[in-house]
């Protein structure tokens, strides 16, 4: 039986089972095609003249064109990237075009990353996966979540950005072409201008009022979309649009909301995960000055883990609101956390392994029949807790006034966001607007919209004036929703010839699915959870017998997505194992991984595009290399690696990355970048532990992030392709640290199975 077929149909009832639990989706509906996504449920706000072709696309008379962009800036380069997909298409300069924000619309769902949670292999093929995607793709159509997350932002706004601009193109030639009276196939569109073969010109502004009046029935259906190679503006580096405004310090962020009359918020929230307000006094606080009101905050009942509860104060500055804080008498009910610490939820994990059967996520061949073996090795691996650690606060402004609410936020889940202050107001939908600001650093930390309930209940207290509500640091990390803790455990086994005869992998965690679609959608947290295993069950290597089994505990601790989510720890324990079987075969990682790849060109073009422009290590130092694909990219990384007094340091890392068709070189070289920094961050010191139910770090002091003098030359190697884009914000924090881990191997002799990564 071949990798890509799994030995068991179980995956296939769960996800076939699961699609139809919801209903409403019924036959009749299921065989319909999808809704379109190129008219909105209302017009486009316009201004100065400008009309609406479409949902997307609104053009002045000076020429400007509007772009919407249903994705949220938090530095993965969105407001250049997108732009630029409807810019190539509509055939008008980059720099004539501007951003808006896009309304509350299912126009706007991102589809891609819905589509994303199905556990496929990714080399599965079929009607079952196609079949499934489609349907899925459905739902989130139909749900209508406008989600900025799982590296989806271009893949999902491929098409409908495309199909947008090449509409209002064709509506705009139609008009030229009337307007002239010749045929619209003897019309072009050129930098902004509708062109006759005869010598005519127009400009899309003097056409755009014509072409939007006239009604033109033209759709997705009726043009044709440019091939990759009429490409003009797309593959080529643009540079980025939101850093001027960054430089010069004109950027608004969630935090710089400062609507007339604001007050201000602090908060202080239960020590103990779980826990909640038994009682308080506020008394004190209350006649501090500048003090308005005490309020607490009671978590919503969906919050399995209880996070949210506390006091507030608002007050008429920050400061005072943080200083009456301390004034206030607060007793916590600790609840049942009070004695939890790390050391137990690693028991439990080795509990569950040691005793439940888990989920079956992939299977091939017969792992206990393999026959062959000469030497067998078994690892236990392990990840701690993470925090997302935004350089941004978390923070968020609302005014409740009129029957009416406003919010500024800077969130990844702005439909959500709406949805959480309509229901904490008691509001309908339809009375909440949100002003979208850029954000400092998301992660998936911006995914949760906690903070917006706790500002609206705040807002509705202030008697119609605007509250920012801001956490400090200390309240940020120690109630954040984190990256879920993680063991593993493997056994593999090679041949005289040094080729991998077994390979059985079983894992133990948290589920986040069990947290977020209670917590965030009202949706059930049931079943298997794709990211718990992601990063084991579906790698690339050629094993015949192979078992990747994950056993989900629930967890008293909150969770929530993290850059990268499971691919952030499994590729760890994956490719840090992969070069145990290496080492025990007597080979080399990276010829050892090459010959399991011999039915996966693109994997092995990467990989040996890494391995080439890293060259040899030099003197003292090691090359450390790793594999991994995520969110449909697959990324190769050499870390050039030395050792001084057990200190760990990474000199260089050499990325390579095929991520399908490269809409703009710069920020994917960008993102690559941040993507190796953030992962260094945890692999060399990221770790949140629990001592009597409590977190026990609280800053930067005691949870590092890689600092500017310790920061490696990362260079990228983008590898050219035609294929459609895949992911690129998550993909490069997987591999960096079993790079990182495996160069350490070479060096010390020392195999480190934890993260983060310490010496002996």
């Amino acid at each position: 039986m071949s990798q890509s077929t799994p030995k068991s149909k179980t995956r296939r009832r769960f996800l076939l089972g699961g699609l139809a639990a919801g209903g409403a989706l019924v036959v009749g509906w299921g065989v319909q095609p999808p809704r379109q996504r190129l008219h909105g449920a209302q017009p486009l706000a316009l201004a100065g003249g400008a009309v609406a072709l479409n949902g997307w696309v609104a053009i002045a008379p000076d020429g400007t064109v509007s772009v919407v962009v249903p994705r949220c800036e938090m530095g993965q380069g969105v407001n250049t990237a997108l732009p630029m997909l409807l810019a190539e298409e509509l055939d008008v300069p980059l720099a004539q075009v501007r951003i808006t924000q896009a309304p509350i619309d299912k126009i706007f769902s991102n589809l891609e990353v819905l589509r994303e949670t199905l556990p496929f292999h990714p080399d599965d093929r079929g009607s079952v996966k196609e079949g499934a995607q489609w349907m899925l793709a459905k739902v989130a159509r139909e749900m209508g979540i406008m989600m900025t997350g799982g590296s989806s932002s271009i893949k999902d706004a491929w098409l409908p950005m495309r199909e947008a601009g090449a509409v209002a193109r064709a509506m705009l030639i139609a008009a030229a072409a009337q307007e002239w009276g010749v045929p619209a196939a003897q019309c072009k569109g050129t930098a902004g201008f509708v062109v006759h073969s005869g010598g005519k010109r127009a400009s899309y502004g003097s056409l755009a009022a014509k072409a939007a009046a006239a009604g033109l029935a033209i759709g997705a259906d009726d043009v044709r979309l440019k091939e990759p190679g009429e490409f003009t503006l797309i593959g080529t580096p643009q540079a980025r649009r939101d850093s001027p405004a960054k430089v010069n310090g004109s950027a608004m962020f969630g935090i710089d909301a400062r609507p007339p009359g604001m007050l201000y918020a602090a908060l202080t929230m239960s020590p103990v995960v779980g826990g909640k307000v038994a009682s308080f006094d506020a008394a004190a606080a209350k006649a501090m000055p500048g003090v308005v009101a005490v309020v607490g905050l009671a978590p919503p009942a969906s919050h399995k883990t209880g996070a949210g509860a506390g006091v507030a104060v608002i007050a008429d500055s920050y400061w005072r609101a943080r200083q009456a804080l301390g004034a206030l008498a607060v007793k916590w009910d600790e609840g049942v956390n009070a004695s939890l610490s790390s050391a137990d939820i690693f028991r439990q994990f080795a509990g569950a392994l040691d005793t439940e059967s888990g989920f079956t996520y992939f299977e091939s061949g017969d792992v206990a029949a393999a026959k062959g073996a000469v030497k067998t090795i078994r690892a236990e691996y392990r990840a701690p807790f993470l925090a997302h650690a935004t350089m941004e606060p978390i923070n968020c402004t609302a005014q409740v006034a009129g029957g009416k609410v406003r919010l500024w936020a800077s969130t990844q889940v702005p439909s959500m966001c709406v949805d959480m202050a309509a229901k904490v107001a008691g509001v309908e939908r339809a009375d909440v607007s949100v002003d979208v600001l850029l954000l400092g650093g998301g992660f998936g930390r911006r995914l949760e919209v906690d903070m917006v309930g706790q500002a609206v209940a705040l807002a509705m207290v202030a008697g119609g004036k605007p509250v920012q509500l801001i956490w400090s640091r200390e309240d940020d990390m120690t109630h954040d929703v984190y990256r879920p803790a993680a063991l593993a455990r493997f056994t593999g086994s090679v041949d005289a010839q040094g080729r991998i005869v077994s390979y059985d992998n079983k894992s133990a965690s948290g589920s986040i699915g069990h947290q977020y679609f209670p917590r965030n959608l009202g949706l059930p947290g049931v079943g298997p959870d794709k990211t718990t295993a992601e990063g084991e069950y579906d790698m690339q290597y050629e094993i015949e017998h192979q078992r990747v089994v994950h056993v989900i505990v629930d967890s008293a601790v909150p969770l929530g997505y993290w850059r990268s989510v499971g691919h952030s720890h499994n590729a760890f324990f994956k490719e840090s194992f992969i070069d145990e079987l290496a080492h025990a075969a007597g080979q080399d990682g990276a010829p050892f991984r090459r010959a399991l790849l011999a039915r996966h060109p693109r994997h092995l073009a990467v990989l040996d595009a890494a391995l080439a422009k890293a060259g040899v290590a030099p003197a003292g130092r090691a090359h450390g290399v790793a594999l991994h694909q995520s969110f449909g990219s697959i990324v190769a990384q050499v870390a050039e690696v030395s050792v001084t007094d057990k200190q760990i340091r990474v000199h260089r890392v050499v990325c390579a990355i095929d991520c399908g068709l490269a809409v703009n070189p710069n920020i994917i070289a960008q993102q690559m970048e941040s993507a190796v920094v953030f992962g260094l961050s945890a692999a060399l010191g990221g770790e949140i532990t629990l001592k009597n139910g409590r977190i026990e770090q609280g800053n930067f002091g005691d949870y590092p992030v890689l600092r500017i003098d310790s920061a490696p030359e990362v260079e990228t190697v983008i590898i050219k392709s035609a294929e459609p884009p895949e992911g690129v914000g998550e993909p490069g924090t997987p591999p960096i640290a079993p790079a990182v881990a495996n160069a350490l191997f070479k060096l010390t002799g020392q195999r480190l199975r934890s993260l983060p990564l310490r010496l002996a």
